[in-house]
């Protein structure tokens, strides 16, 4: 099933219905995708990154959880698909998925559908409207990024803190300081480097297109995160997709701050779900980098608007009194493109 999760897209598969060698897994969803060529042309995929997705779907045997979810990055011009970082965007499609391949019985009304996400370990609950015991993809629910209005699908997440790099704070420290630039190497949800447009020499109000044609910069960001990844626990990370590496600015259009995200060679249209989740807590950080731009509602639970390129992302956090973040929850929609056979050469 073909199907758009949040503002990505990607096909949805039924975990049986994949090789179950690894490699051979691989070599077709490459082919699938018509990776490797920057146009996928041969293939699915469209030549974006955030089009170029798959989440793999299986039963859970887990105690309370429904459904096992691995999502995988095929890279668009080189033969490399990963494991190593989760999606909150492609999250968004697999309570419906789940629902409509009958994974999980649909309820009258509305269906919760609980996952354990396979990458990191985290688990979400998302509630799919399902009127008749039928999924509905229709609906009057927008986000910044994709036309129209579709079926809300709130997604709430636990146990985030740490999922890839074993800490929220993978450095023990909340400001770092990597090529003369204080960074926060962060992860909650996903592992992230977050710095200040203005230590690279940029607004941070730039077009998507604007950095990235910005050679100077690209390389700059790609000197930090190399360092970034072994202080984080990642290893080398030369031919990973983690960390992202995210540059704050204070928001413009009323938000808690605005953002441009590299994922990690191109700059990303809006920001990820789960980005943008550790983005939020590091705006919560006394002293951080997103903290010294970033305006906070004095409130407990902490509604975080986003500012991204094409619009914003809201986060809601929940905080204890020292504020410390206990868990967060996002507003989504997906929409099913189509269902049928895919072939690979």
């Amino acid at each position: 099933m073909w199907m758009r999760g949040g503002t990505s897209k990607g096909g949805y598969f039924l975990a049986a219905d994949l090789p179950q060698d690894i490699p051979a897994r691989d070599a077709f969803l490459l082919g699938v995708m018509g990776s490797p060529d920057k146009r996928q042309v041969d293939g699915m995929g469209g030549a974006d990154p955030l089009t170029s997705k798959v989440a793999v779907v299986r039963r859970s045997q887990r105690p309370g959880i429904d459904v096992d979810y691995l999502f995988l990055q095929v890279f668009v011009d080189q033969a490399i698909v990963t494991d190593a970082q989760n999606c909150g965007n492609i999250l968004a499609g697999v309570g419906p998925f789940a629902i409509e391949r009958g994974l999980v019985d649909a309820e009258d009304g509305e269906t919760p559908v609980t996952i354990y996400m396979d990458n990191t370990g985290q688990i979400a609950t998302a509630r799919v409207k399902t009127p008749d015991r039928q999924v509905t993809y229709a609906g009057a629910a927008r986000i910044d990024g994709v036309p129209g209005g579709a079926s809300p699908i709130p997604v709430t997440f636990r146990d985030t803190a740490g999922s890839t790099c074993g800490a929220l704070l993978p450095t023990g420290k909340p400001v770092d300081m990597i090529d003369a630039v204080e960074v926060t190497c962060i992860d909650n949800g996903m592992p992230t480097v977050v710095m200040r447009a203005e230590d690279l020499g940029r607004t941070g109000m730039e077009t998507r297109e604007a950095l990235d044609g910005d050679e100077a910069l690209k390389a700059r960001l790609e000197s930090i995160r190399l360092k970034a990844g072994p202080m984080m626990g990642l290893g080398d990370v030369i031919t990973k997709s983690v960390p992202k590496m995210t540059m704050v600015s204070a928001a413009r259009r009323g938000g808690a701050l605005s953002t441009r995200t590299f994922i990690p060679h191109r700059c990303h249209a809006s920001i990820g779900v789960l980005g943008a989740v550790s983005v939020a807590t590091a705006a919560m950080l006394k002293g951080s980098p997103a903290a010294s731009v970033a305006r906070l509602p004095a409130t407990q639970t902490k509604e975080l608007r986003i500012e991204h390129p094409i619009g914003e992302t809201t986060i809601l956090l929940e905080a204890d009194a020292a504020g410390a973040v206990q868990s967060a929850a996002i507003l989504l929609t997906a929409r099913k493109l189509f269902d049928g056979t895919v072939f690979a050469p």
